[in-house]
């Protein structure tokens, strides 16, 4: 891992306006940076401005105050370096497998050999060429997530932000496409930052975890993941230090307790 920075969010503030009038302040002062090749987790509790911050970083929203940075540049608008997987695999049903991981690199309009190429490799470094013709209506739910996060990496980003993208599976597949997104990411060389709400994969999975607070949400706790192989995270949970971490995160998020103010501090 260097030190390039590739994702920074400086003194990002966001408010929404309510139907009442008055506005809603969503996160306040969140500052922090993902390095080049790092895997950082976001958690907090439901409604503490995860997601928001994700948007911000793609380009989709702009914040109220602060500003976001990829690759050093100011985040101005939805941009080339930045690929964002859903909850949702959103695969268009019309389009074959192959053609729906085609789609982005489609509308950057690069030569449908290359298209053609980048397709191919990724389904077969997920166990899924043979299925490059088959439509989604086809397919289990944990392989359209696989051909979701092809789409994602066919546009050769520098940045992914994950956005929980294997909350809608079972368990056993959960940790299947884990494993999977590990080993790609590594392979790959690519920067994530992660949502999610299951502390397990947030430890399993990353570099350093976040722990924002209630809303209005600010980050109130960084926690560096010190476990070996991160690009399988089936053997790290096997790690005994895992349980530690989950714990440790557990207790930062008062799960059991009262929940979290929005003045705590780390």
């Amino acid at each position: 891992m260097s030190d390039v920075i590739r994702l920074e969010y400086r003194d990002i503030t966001m408010r929404f306006a309510q139907g009442t009038g008055k506005m809603l302040t969503a996160i306040s002062g969140v500052s922090f940076a993902v390095r080049d090749g790092e895997v950082v987790s976001l958690i907090g509790p439901s409604g503490c401005g995860k997601s928001t911050l994700l948007n911000i970083g793609s380009g989709l929203s702009a914040p109220s105050e602060g500003q976001a940075f990829v690759d050093g540049e100011r985040v101005e608008g939805p941009n080339a370096h930045v690929a964002f997987m859903l909850q949702k695999d959103l695969l268009l049903p019309w389009r074959t497998i192959a053609e729906n991981v085609m789609f982005g690199v489609e509308i950057q309009r690069l030569p449908l050999a290359e298209r053609k190429r980048r397709a191919q490799t990724l389904l077969e470094s997920l166990g899924l060429a043979e299925f490059s013709g088959h439509y989604p209506h086809q397919l289990s739910g944990g392989m359209r997530q696989r051909v979701a996060l092809a789409r994602t990496l066919a546009v050769d980003p520098s940045v992914l932000l994950l956005d929980e993208p294997f909350s809608a599976v079972d368990a056993q597949t959960r940790m299947v496409l884990q494993r999977e997104l590990a080993q790609t990411l590594k392979r790959a060389g690519k920067t994530a930052l992660l949502i999610t709400h299951d502390l397990l994969e947030a430890v399993t999975l990353s570099d350093r975890v976040l722990v924002m607070s209630k809303r209005p949400g600010h980050i109130i706790d960084e926690i560096k993941i010190e476990l070996p192989g991160r690009d399988n995270p089936i053997a790290r949970r096997r790690e005994p230090k895992v349980a530690e971490y989950v714990a440790r995160l557990m207790d930062r998020l008062d799960i059991g307790g009262t929940p979290l103010e929005a003045g705590a501090t780390a």
